[in-house]
């Protein structure tokens, strides 16, 4: 008798739960935010070089695709932001049960969202 390992499960029979969701979003969002912090460091540092360069900036911002940029690194940011409560949570020892864990994925999920609506509608007098 051979002593085979347990098999995986492979992306064809593996279902998809809130928390896998939650935690590859978490990584992504994270690598956004990298990259959304050099952009703000790259923009606050060209008003060193002139405010022509620093216009050209706020242009692209009060562009479409710079709203649509915008509303991108708000909606990562709240993400990112409930997303380190909810682990800080389940740190502390809590909220490890199914019910619980598929709750505090959608409270992420959804107050991310909302949180990224309020932000825009509140900052729309500065874009």
């Amino acid at each position: 008798m051979e002593n085979k390992p347990p098999l995986s499960p492979h992306i064809q029979i593996y279902r998809w739960h809130i928390s896998s969701l939650v935690s590859i979003t978490h990584r992504i969002t994270g690598v956004i935010n990298i990259i959304g912090i050099t952009f703000i460091c790259i923009w606050s540092c060209l008003l060193l070089l002139g405010e022509n360069n620093y216009e050209v900036i706020n242009l692209f911002l009060k562009s479409l695709f710079g709203k649509f940029i915008i509303l991108g690194i708000t909606w990562s940011f709240s993400f990112q932001i409930l997303s380190e409560i909810r682990h800080l949570i389940m740190d502390l020892g809590y909220g490890f049960e199914l019910k619980i864990t598929r709750i505090t994925g959608l409270i992420v999920i959804f107050g991310s969202i909302i949180l990224t609506i309020i932000f825009f509608t509140l900052g729309k007098n500065f874009i």
